[in-house]
């Protein structure tokens, strides 16, 4: 039975709401040690700040093994509602993509992790510079904004292509940099999802801030990889005209060299001046 009207609308956004709601859940469920780990991190700071950096030291351990797996089986669902199977079976589609992508995400994970913690360490040795030695700190903020598009990416790639993990990480890489406005704004859909969740609505952490993330991360990357595409069938059509048409007057002159062998006038012409000479 299918509703229409506004019955029809509020029956659709109470799906999509235990849709988001349920892979969410599943989510913070997979990264329960990341989660207990942040939130002992925060009320451990207010007392003190060396007990910061040592909940900071254990989140990056347990986060390529938790946080990472989790993630990806997000993103094969999110995957699935972007290309329109908006239907697909929640629990089976979300365990089989962190069955899958486990491994790759794991490895992700952990260059993700040391990646951000050599940013972190250089972001703290120049900032505490003087004179135009601190100025630098500014390129290792760029590269964390940089590197928090680009693990998107990374999740997208990981769930829509087969490909070995080094590919993986090219891409994402080149994805981010080579399209800065649509990376522009996957951060900053994200990085409000992220300051709403944290600051005022804390209820949607536990529910619908990393599923949010996640169909709009993939949105985001299906509609670059849509446009990079189209550009791509476009390039091999121009390059399929330019060979037709250089084959075309291949073939023309072709047929005008053969014209003349051929032609019993020419022929002749060409015995008698051959006679006269």
């Amino acid at each position: 039975m299918e509703f229409r009207g506004l019955m029809g609308g509020l029956y659709r956004i109470s799906e999509w709401i235990m849709r988001l709601s349920v892979i969410n859940v599943l989510w913070v469920i997979c990264s329960f040690p990341f989660f207990y780990l942040v939130l002992a991190g925060l009320i451990a700071a207010s007392q003190s700040i060396d007990f910061w950096k040592q909940s900071a030291v254990m989140i990056g351990i347990v986060t390529p093994f938790t946080l990472f797996p989790a993630t990806a089986a997000m993103f094969t669902v999110a995957r699935k509602w972007v290309t329109g199977d908006e239907d697909v079976p929640l629990f089976k589609t979300y365990f089989r993509g962190y069955k899958e992508n486990y491994r790759q995400s794991m490895f992700g994970g952990l260059v993700f992790v040391l990646f951000g913690a050599i940013i972190y360490i250089n972001y703290t040795f120049y900032i505490g510079q003087s004179g135009t030695l601190s100025l630098l700190s500014i390129l290792f903020i760029v590269l964390t904004f940089v590197m928090f598009a680009a693990m998107f990416h990374f999740f997208s790639i990981m769930v829509h292509f087969h490909m070995k993990f080094w590919q993986i990480i090219k891409n994402c890489l080149l994805i981010t940099i080579g399209n800065p406005v649509m990376t522009i704004f996957l951060i900053t859909v994200n990085g409000i999802v992220i300051y709403v969740s944290v600051t005022y609505f804390t209820f949607l952490i536990p529910f619908f801030m990393g599923s949010i993330m996640a169909t709009v991360s993939f949105f985001t990357f299906h509609r670059i990889f849509d446009r990079m595409k189209m550009l791509n069938e476009s390039k091999q059509e121009e390059e399929q005209e330019e060979n037709a048409e250089e084959s075309g007057e291949a073939l023309e002159s072709t047929e005008r060299t053969a014209v003349k062998t051929d032609d019993p006038k020419t022929n002749s012409e060409a015995d008698g001046r051959k006679s006269l000479d």
